[in-house]
Order: structure tokens, then C-alpha cells, then sequence
């Protein structure tokens, strides 16, 4: 929610992991609660991850890009404010995430299980854990208060008690920031724009018509749907650039409001459950060796279309009444 959905898996895959470890390596004498458990808590972490992203404007470039780019095309209208975004993504994030664990549960904590895993991880295990860490030294407690502040400017004024003069943050540290995901945003509306100018967006938007004749309920799942499957394959920034502008040329030459084709088509594009490749998260969960594309494939396809059935619920409800120009 408030830090990028990849930043997010990273930070808590490590933690994960290191829970794991304390459960038995796999093989024939390991009881299958105990393999299923592990794949449960990585699809818990990566789809979470994704999950949270949804309920915040800044919890993932999907959702900047919608709102950029519904700025930048419809200038004349009331933009998306983090608040008006949090009171629609917020409820939507929580729907899909109760349906995650139940289908965590339902697919990896089969009955027994609970005995199983209590010989390897309890609350004593956990407890030792978190004392081998030791306490929290200077340069973390400052790190935790710079996040909690929201001052980036902090960093380059506080001193890290190492060498006189030093601070938590210098030039040369800042450069080790990936700037490449501010770039690639910024291309991706460069792209977008291009997508518009060269008449592309009219050529694909007419692959679209189908959406003009089709019932207003049915809008929200058909779009939600198309974008879904396309981000299995690309990343979810790059199927926003490209598909955002597709339903803002079609809202133009229909009698939809543009927001009731976008914001599902933003959504969908962060949906990517199936495959690795559809979001970094996924990749870092993946690299982990603890699931297998067919894990995925099992919880996700479910969680997919849960998700696309809790956003056609409250798309025409809680949507109308957080974003008041869809009257």
C-alpha cells in the first residue's frame, strides 16, 4: 500500500524465506503439509505484494499512469486525487485479498496441517528468531523514521554516526537509485501519445467496437478481462501505456464515460496471477525455487477471476460514488 508492490515483495520475500528455513528440506519422508505450506506462504507474498499495490495511488505505476493520463487527456475534469482513489482501491484491495486466503487455505492448509507445521515453526522458534536480529542499530531507526515522515530530504541532513561529516545519503548513493522505473513511466506516456498521433490507437480501438453494443454491467469484466490476459505476458506498466489509451480513443467515440473503460483496464493490467513474467513480483517470488509456474496457475487463475467479479460488483456501486464525475 504504501511503498511500489515490487519493493514491497522484495523487502518481504527475505522475511519469508527466512521462516521457511526452519521447516525440513523437501524430499519423500517430508510430509506434503509441510511442501504445501511453503508454497502457500510464497504465493501469499507475491500476490499480497500486487494486491496492496491496487488501494493506493502510489502502490504501483499502474495506477500513476491511469492517473496521468487521464490528466493529460481530459484536462477539463476533476483529476484523481490519492483520496479519491484510496476510497474505491482500498475496499477493492480488501475483497480480493480475503479471496487470496481463502484459496490459500482451501489449496495449502488442508486439516491436519496445523499439527504438521507446530513441530517445526511456533511462536518460541519465531521468538528466537527475532532475538538472533539483535536491536535495531542507528542507521535502521533512522531509515524507519526517514519512511515514516515521508521527507526524502531527510536523508541528505541527517548524519549516520560513522564518519564525521557523513550522511545517510549522498549524491553518490542517490545515483544508485533505479532510476529506470521513473524513465520507464516516462516512456510509457511517450508511448502512449505515440500510440495516439500515429492513428494506432483508432486501428485497435476499432478492434474494440464490440464493447459499444455490449450491456453496461458487461463493460467492466469484458475490459477487465482483455487487459488481464494481455499483461500474463508483458509487464503490468507497459499493458497500462498500451491498452489506457486504446479505451480512452473508444470512450471518445462512444457514449461511455472514459473512466468506466479505464479504470478496469487498469486494474486488469495489474492482475497478472499466471505467470512470472507478468509483474516483477512475480519474479522474485519465483526465483525463490519454492513454486512452480502450475502453483500459480492453480491459485491464480481463481484469485483472477474473483478479482474481476469484486471489481464488476463495485464498479457501478462504490465506483459512482468515489469518483462523483461518473454521474
Amino acid at each position: 500500500m504504501w511503498m511500489q508492490n515490487t519493493a514491497a515483495a522484495v523487502m518481504m520475500t527475505p522475511v519469508a524465506t527466512g521462516i521457511l528455513q526452519c521447516l525440513p528440506e523437501g524430499g519423500l519422508e517430508v510430509h506434503p503439509a509441510v511442501n504445501r505450506f511453503r508454497k502457500g506462504v510464497m504465493l501469499g507474498v507475491i500476490y499480497s505484494a500486487a494486491i496492496g499495490g491496487m488501494s493506493t495511488l502510489t502502490g504501483t505505476g499502474v495506477n500513476l499512469i491511469l492517473a496521468g493520463m487521464w490528466g493529460s487527456s481530459f484536462p477539463e475534469e476533476m483529476p484523481i486525487s490519492f483520496s479519491t482513489w484510496f476510497f474505491f482501491g482500498f475496499p477493492l484491495a480488501v475483497v480480493i485479498f480475503f479471496a487470496l486466503w481463502g484459496l490459500l487455505c482451501l489449496c495449502y492448509l488442508s486439516k491436519g496441517s496445523r499439527g504438521v507445521l507446530s513441530c517445526y515453526i511456533d511462536k518460541s522458534s519465531l521468538k528466537r528468531e527475532k532475538e538472533l536480529l539483535g536491536p535495531l542499530d542507528f542507521a535502521e531507526k533512522m531509515i524507519l523514521a526517514v519512511f515514516s515522515v515521508m521527507m526524502a530530504t531527510l536523508l541528505f541532513i541527517i548524519p549516520n554516526r560513522k564518519q564525521e561529516g557523513e550522511k545517510l545519503m549522498d549524491w553518490n548513493k542517490c545515483k544508485k537509485i533505479p532510476w529506470n522505473v521513473i524513465l520507464l513511466l516516462g516512456a510509457g506516456f511517450a508511448i502512449a501519445d505515440g500510440v495516439r498521433s500515429s492513428g494506432l490507437a483508432d486501428v485497435l480501438s476499432a478492434s474494440l467496437g464490440f464493447l459499444r453494443t455490449a450491456p453496461q454491467l458487461a463493460i467492466t469484466p469484458l475490459v477487465c478481462l482483455v487487459s488481464s490476459s494481455i499483461t500474463e505476458f508483458t509487464s503490468n506498466n507497459a499493458t497500462a501505456t498500451l491498452v489506457i489509451p486504446l479505451l480512452i480513443q473508444l470512450a471518445k467515440t462512444t457514449s461511455i464515460h472514459p473512466l468506466l473503460l479505464m479504470v478496469p483496464g487498469a486494474i486488469g493490467a495489474q492482475l497478472a496471477f499466471l505467470l512470472p513474467t507478468g509483474t516483477p513480483s512475480n519474479i522474485v517470488g519465483f526465483t525463490t525455487g519454492h513454486i512452480e509456474i502450475k502453483d500459480m496457475i492453480k491459485i491464480g487463475l481463481p484469485l483472477k477471476m474473483a478479482a474481476i467479479g469484486a471489481l464488476s460488483l463495485l464498479m457501478p456501486t462504490l465506483g459512482k460514488e468515489a469518483f462523483i464525475f461518473l454521474d
